[in-house]
Parts: structure tokens; sequence; C-alpha cells
């Protein structure tokens, strides 16, 4: 008795809630397919918490837990391993140093990986910030920085989106007197695509906090101690001691080689059904692929569409296998957060706009919601009641 093969690239939101979604439906004997994931590391990350990590707010355990405790007893076979090619024709994954897997139905949902050869001296000197390996990194050259004689700690974050705010008000209020942080955004304003109450409270929460804005302002140049800004054909070079870079999203190159309809940034177009066109065993999702909804609306490349994409993808996998009608993705723009330092948040969506400390609670407890497992949101949540007392009980 063969059992159909699903196979998952891709550990993120799209992936991860995929391979989740798949183990709840009431799959018959016959029918109960084998499902795999695959992953270059070997814990996933809760990206909206990364920040936190700078404050000692949460810790690892927390907002990346490892795919072996996530996937206990459900069954999902995970591989840690880099994707080397995927062969469309015999239906083939092969895996870096390991042997290759065979597959009735591939998802692709790998994210995005941040763009470091758009300006000289990135690569070599900028920190990007999408992974606990990169959140490591910059924790350890915070600390040389901090247990230096330096009087000032001068950080650059370059891009006003979500990612450069949060980090700015993050660390501006870890450095405190310390931090000259500067953000430098290539629009004239941050947030650009955000409701305007976000735009209009982190401004406000950025300004409180003494960040710099840099706005209208190119970067040309970053060298282990200096970042050059174009401003109004105009450069100047900055000493700095960090330079973060937040800014673009491109798609892994084993996906962009693939004989698959991709758009002018390399990711693949889907359909409302978030499968590919002529190959309908190949599901997309997340930050590699194009989806217009079946509402005529462009989906984001969010944590928020992932998670919403990943429930429709585990839907359609089912139906596909069951013969069941597939279902069109619908898009809910269920509105943005951001955290805006420690016990300081904005939300705005549903109606709803909040901002300070009931924003950063509700913030809280929404993720808290969507972390993947009952049994992971229980032990943070647990951790979080206990960790007033232990504060109460340590003073």
């Amino acid at each position: 008795m063969t059992h159909p093969r699903i196979c998952i690239l891709g550990g993120g939101f799209g992936g991860l809630y995929t391979a989740l979604k798949l183990t709840q439906f009431p799959w018959s004997p016959l029918e109960k397919p084998e499902i795999t994931l695959v992953d270059q590391r070997d814990r996933f990350v809760f990206a909206p918490f990364l920040y936190e990590l700078l404050t000692g707010e949460l810790e690892t355990w927390e907002i990346a837990p490892p795919y072996t405790e996530l996937l206990a007893n459900t069954g999902v076979r995970f591989y840690q391993a880099e994707v080397a090619s995927i062969d469309l024709d015999t239906k083939q994954v092969q895996l870096n140093q390991m042997p290759s897997l065979a597959y009735d139905y591939l998802v692709l949902a790998m994210g995005g990986e941040t763009p470091l050869d758009l300006v000289p001296g990135v690569a070599e000197h900028a920190i990007p910030f999408r992974t606990i390996a990169d959140a490591y990194r910059l924790e350890e050259k915070l600390r040389v920085l901090e247990t230096s004689p330096a009087n000032k700690i001068r950080v650059a974050i370059v891009g006003g989106g979500y990612s450069g705010v949060e980090l700015a008000c993050k660390l501006a209020e870890r450095l405190g007197e310390r931090g000259r942080i500067r953000i430098v955004e290539a629009a004239d304003q941050i947030l650009r695509n955000s409701p305007d109450f976000n735009r209009e409270t982190a401004n406000k929460a950025l300004s409180d906090r003494k960040v710099w804005v840099d706005l209208e302002t190119k970067v040309q140049s970053v060298t282990a101690d200096s970042i050059g800004l174009e401003f109004r054909d105009q450069v100047d070079v900055i000493p700095v001691d960090v330079v973060l870079w937040t800014v673009g999203t491109q798609v892994a190159q084993v996906v962009q080689d693939l004989p698959l309809p991709h758009n002018q940034r390399g990711q693949v177009v889907v359909t409302p059904m978030l499968q590919i066109a002529d190959h309908p065993e190949i599901f997309a999702l997340g930050d590699l692929a194009e989806c217009v909804d079946a509402d005529g609306q462009r989906v984001p490349t969010t944590a928020q569409a992932a998670f919403q994409q990943a429930e429709m993808t585990g839907w359609n996998l089912w139906a596909s296998i069951s013969q069941k009608p597939l279902l069109p993705f619908r898009y809910q723009a269920l509105g943005e957060m951001m955290t805006l330092g420690t016990d300081n948040a904005t939300l705005a969506g549903l109606g709803l706009k909040l901002e300070g400390p009931v924003a950063h609670i509700a913030r809280r407890l929404i993720y808290l919601y969507r972390m993947p497992t009952l049994d992971h949101q229980i032990k943070v949540g647990l951790n979080w009641i206990a960790q007033p007392i232990r504060q109460f009980l340590a003073s």
C-alpha cells in the first residue's frame, strides 16, 4: 500500500503551519499521507518576537522552539537540510549531503532572504535581522560595545519599515543615553504602506527615544566603521559602530531556477488555489509566491498572510488527495501590530486603534494564540504568568 507523499520545503509560518494543519484532517487509512518537512535550520522562529531577545523580554526557547519538539507525536518527519535542486519531471527534491526525497505533492514555502549585494560593503559589514543567528550576532556585537570605554554606541538601521522601526525602539531602550540610533529610509516617510495611526504612533515613539530618521536618503557604501549616505546628490560619510540591514527580500535561487511562471522579482506565480497553474501537484505560499486571491486582491508577503495561506494550503492538499473540491484563498486583512519598545506597542485593524501598554498586552496575547502548537502556547503562557511572581520574590 503506497501512501501519498507530501514534501514541504521551508519551516516558517507557511511551511510549518501547513504541516501541522495536515495532521488535523480525518484521513482514511488508504489516503493518509507521508508528510516530510525540510528546513535548513533546526528551529522554527516566531519572527514577530525576534526583537524581544534584544531587551531580554523573551528567551530563545519561547520564540524559537526546535522542530523536533513541535512535531513530536504528529507523524511528520523533519529533515534539517539545505535544498540543492528540485526535479519537477521525476518529482525529486535533492538535498545537500543527504538522499533525495520523492514526492507526489510539493509545497514551496522557503520564505525570502535579505539581499546583501545591493550596496558595496553590506555583505561584509552589515547585519540582517531575520534569524536567531542574526539576533545572536547582533547581541554579541552589542555586548562588546557595551563593555567598551566608548562614550557613544552608534547604530544605523537601513529601512524604515516595521522591522527597522521595531529594532530602533528596542535598541534605543536597551542602550539608553549611550545609544545614537539612526534610521535610514529611501522614501519620504517611514512605514509608507501602514495605517496612518501606526505611522503616527511610531513617529512619536521614535521621537521620544531620540532616534534620528533620515528620509529620502540612500546608502552608498558600508565599511567596518562608517556608512556613506546620499541626500539630495550629496554624500556624507558618517562614523558608525553597527549597521543593521532590513530592506529587501529575494527568493532563494533554487526556486528562481525552477521552470515555473515567475514575476520580475523571482516569485512563483500561483492561482487562487495556491497551486502552480500547469503543476497542480505543487503549492506555493509566503514570501516566494505571487498570489492574487479569489477577490482579486494582491496578497502581501507578511507573516499574517502566510499564516492564512497555510490553512488553505492544508485544506487544498487534503481535498486533492480525498477527491474533494478545492477552495480558493481569500486574504483577510486583520490589522497590523508592532512593538515600540518595552511595554509599548501599536495596533490598528478591525476597527481598533490601540497604543501603549494596552496594545503591548493585546499584541502578546494575539501572538501567543498564533504560536504553532497548543503545548508550546501553554508553556510560554505559563512562563509569562510566572515571570512577575519570580521578579517579586527576587526583589
